[in-house]
């Protein structure tokens, strides 16, 4: 085997190893671990965690920063809905302390900082937890990158998890301070709602560019393909693998929260939410049919390029058959016979 060659074997397994751990994450908890063990899964980071405060009501709105330190003595339940945005997982004994003051269950916490959860949606005798993907399209290296997000409805609170700020929550930020709309005239399980809305909404436009690299790579397809078409293409084929597996399970946690018999989830907004669940159903129908693009994209690749192999042959066949009766006649006459054949009877 030349160098070469194993060269690109190594790369080629190189990305099959890290497509794979990008599938299938395996935990840094110790097996045996009690349940409830709290060890950070996600990227090793410093500083301390960032906690943004906002305290509203029809009228008005106050917002403040934070430190985990503080949430005991200055989060008081009133009249004014609170929200409280985290950003920032790592440090574990901040995650624990905010657990506290807010009831937290331990496996909940567990869940938090494990950013390989599963899309979910759960309830507990004093909370209800929705576990969602924030999804993100690099269209420069063609990757998709996943960041978990964890939002806890409680009683006079709401609380969002992430580990880092992608600016997913502007548009909510901007209505509040506004006062647009209905989101500070309603209950909290309204702003719950325009937070999963605004993760759901978002893979929209990770669709709308995978349906771009899609026509493109169509277009290329039809032209005259080479290697390069083919890597891009299982690139993306690779990449909508980990959206899919990010996006499908939301199906089942938004139809949950449908049917939730929490109090802390009323009745109007049960209708909202089922408009969240329709976006997302059409998130996943869109999901297929890329994925069925894709695949014929693929097969008219290899169709491509046989054909151009047997347009190739075609010609090969008739230069072969031009030059037959030339080497057979060059052949026999270029022997060195005594009496040259036909010559004399």
């Amino acid at each position: 085997m030349t160098n070469g060659t194993r060269s690109t074997k190594d790369r080629g397994a190189r990305r099959a190893a890290t497509m794979i751990g990008r599938v299938v994450r395996r935990p840094k908890k110790a097996i045996g671990a009690p349940p409830g063990a709290l060890v950070y899964e996600g990227e090793p980071k410093a500083g301390p965690v960032a906690i943004h405060v906002l305290k509203y009501d029809s009228s008005t709105i106050h917002e403040e920063e934070w430190t985990a330190d503080q949430i005991p003595q200055r989060y008081v339940q009133g009249r004014a809905a609170t929200w409280i945005d985290i950003i920032g997982l790592h440090d574990v004994e901040a995650m624990q302390r905010i657990a506290e003051a807010f009831s937290i269950h331990p496996l909940v916490l567990e869940d938090i900082i494990n950013p390989g959860q599963r899309a979910k949606s759960e309830e507990y005798e004093n909370a209800v937890v929705v576990v969602l993907k924030d999804v993100d399209f690099d269209r420069t290296r063609k990757a998709i990158t996943a960041d978990q997000i964890t939002i806890i409805l409680g009683d006079g609170f709401v609380l969002s998890f992430r580990d880092r700020d992608s600016g997913l929550f502007g548009g909510v930020l901007e209505r509040l301070r506004n006062g647009r709309g209905q989101i500070r005239k309603r209950s909290l399980d309204y702003l719950a709602y325009a937070l999963v809305d605004c993760i759901v909404d978002k893979y929209f436009l990770v669709l709308e560019a995978f349906g771009e690299e899609t026509d493109e790579m169509e277009d290329a397809v039809t032209g005259i393909p080479d290697a390069a078409v083919l890597r891009r293409l299982h690139a993306v084929r690779r990449e909508l693998l980990v959206f899919r597996k990010a996006t499908w399970p939301v199906r089942e946690a938004v139809g949950a929260l449908c049917r939730n018999d929490s109090s802390l989830i009323k009745e109007g907004t049960v209708t909202y939410f089922r408009d969240v669940y329709d976006h997302i159903v059409q998130v996943v129908d869109i999901t297929e049919t890329l994925r069925d693009v894709l695949s014929g994209t693929m097969d008219l690749y290899l169709s491509s390029v046989s054909n151009r192999m047997n347009e190739t042959m075609r010609v090969l066949t008739i230069i072969a058959t031009v030059f037959i009766p030339l080497s057979f006649i060059a052949g026999v006459y270029g022997m060195n016979f005594e009496y040259m054949p036909e010559l004399k009877v």
